[in-house]
C-alpha cells in the first residue's frame, strides 16, 4: 500500500506539472492577449504596451510560468486579469456545480449501464439483441444533440424541467434536482452505452465459468448467484472502465455546462479562454488535473477492496 501511494504521488506531481505547463504555453501562444481584450480596438499602442507591462505579459514565458508555479506552491493561484477576483474563490464558487454534475452522471451510468448489461447477459434472444442495439445507439448519439433534444421535448414542449440555469440545493432541493436532471442525463448517455456493453461481456464471461455451474448444482437460486458471486467477480473490469469514464466526464462538463448555462468550472474556463485570462484557465486546469489524479488513486484503492487478491507490484 505504501508503494502504491508513493508511486501515485510521483505520477501525480509529474502529471500536474505537465498539464499546467502545457496549458500555460498553449493559452499564451493563442492569438491575442488579455491586454488587447481589455482595451478593445480603441486602445492606443502606448496604452496596450503599458497594460501588458502592468499585467506582467511582457515577461518571458518561462518567467511567467515560474512566478505562477511559486504562487501555487504557496497556496495562491493568482487573480483574474479582468475581475481581479482571486482564482481560488472563483473556482470554489463553481466547483460544487461541476462535482454534482459529474457525480450524478457517474451514478446514472453505473446503475443504468450495469442493469442493462445484466439484462442483456441473462436474457437471450430478441430482448438481448434489442438491448445491445440500444447500447450501440447510445454510443453513436452526440451529447450536444441529445441535450438539445431533451431541452426541446421535456423543457420547451412539456415544461417538466427548466430550460437552462441552476438552482442551489440551499434554495430548493427539488429545484436543484430538476435543474440537474437534463444535464446529468445528457452527460451520462454515452457512458451508459459503454458500461452496458462492458457489463454484458463481463457478466456473460462469469456466467460461463465452472463455479457458476457448481453453484447451480447446489440448488442456489439464480438471483443469488448473480448478485452475490457473478457481479462481485465482474466488478474489477467494470471498476476500471468506470474510473476511465469518470475522467472523461470532467472534460464533458465543459460542453454540457455551456448548453444548459450551468455556473460550473466548464463555463468558467470557456469564458476565461475567450478572454485570454491565463490565471483563471491555469487554475481550472490544475483543479481538473487534481480531480483526475485523485480518481486514479480511488480506482487503485477500489481494486484492493473489490479483489483483495490483487497486489501492487
Amino acid at each position: 500500500m505504501i508503494r502504491l501511494l508513493a508511486r501515485w504521488l510521483v505520477n501525480s506531481i509529474m502529471l500536474l506539472l505537465v498539464v499546467s505547463g502545457l496549458t500555460f504555453v498553449l493559452v499564451s501562444l493563442a492569438p491575442g492577449d488579455a491586454a488587447r481584450t481589455i482595451l478593445g480596438q480603441r486602445g492606443t499602442q502606448e496604452q496596450y504596451l503599458a497594460l501588458r507591462e502592468q499585467l506582467g505579459l511582457d515577461q518571458p514565458l518561462p518567467v511567467r510560468y515560474w512566478d505562477w508555479l511559486r504562487g501555487v506552491l504557496r497556496g495562491d493561484m493568482g487573480e483574474s486579469m479582468f475581475s481581479h477576483d482571486p482564482v481560488s474563490r472563483l473556482v470554489a464558487d463553481r466547483i460544487g456545480v461541476t462535482i454534482w454534475l459529474v457525480v450524478g452522471a457517474l451514478l446514472v451510468i453505473a446503475v443504468v449501464g450495469v442493469a442493462l448489461g445484466m439484462a442483456s447477459a441473462r436474457l437471450k434472444g430478441a430482448i438481448g439483441r434489442c438491448l445491445d442495439a440500444l447500447s450501440m445507439v447510445g454510443v453513436s448519439i452526440p451529447n450536444f444533440w441529445f441535450g438539445l433534444v431533451l431541452v426541446t421535448l421535456l423543457s420547451v414542449k412539456l415544461r417538466l424541467f427548466p430550460v437552462t440555469g441552476y438552482v442551489y440545493p440551499a434554495e430548493s432541493v427539488s429545484g436543484w434536482l430538476r435543474s440537474l436532471a437534463l444535464p446529468v442525463v445528457t452527460l451520462a448517455i454515452g457512458g451508459i452505452a459503454v458500461i452496458a456493453k462492458q457489463a454484458r461481456d463481463a457478466i456473460s464471461t462469469q456466467l460461463d465459468q465452472e463455479y457458476v455451474l457448481a453453484l447451480r448444482g447446489q440448488g442456489i437460486s439464480e438471483r443469488s448467484i448473480v448478485y452475490r458471486h457473478v457481479l462481485k467477480n465482474a466488478a474489477v473490469p467494470l471498476t476500471t472502465v468506470l474510473g476511465l469514464m469518470l475522467i472523461g466526464l470532467f472534460s464533458g462538463t465543459v460542453l454540457v455546462e455551456s448548453i444548459f448555462a450551468l455556473p460550473g468550472l466548464g463555463g468558467l474556463v470557456v469564458g476565461a479562454t475567450t478572454q485570454h485570462d491565463i490565471p483563471v484557465v491555469e487554475g481550472v486546469a490544475l483543479v481538473f488535473a487534481l480531480m483526475v489524479v485523485t480518481t486514479n488513486l480511488v480506482v487503485d484503492l477500489l481494486y484492493h477492496v473489490v479483489n483483495p487478491r490483487i497486489r501492487t507490484p
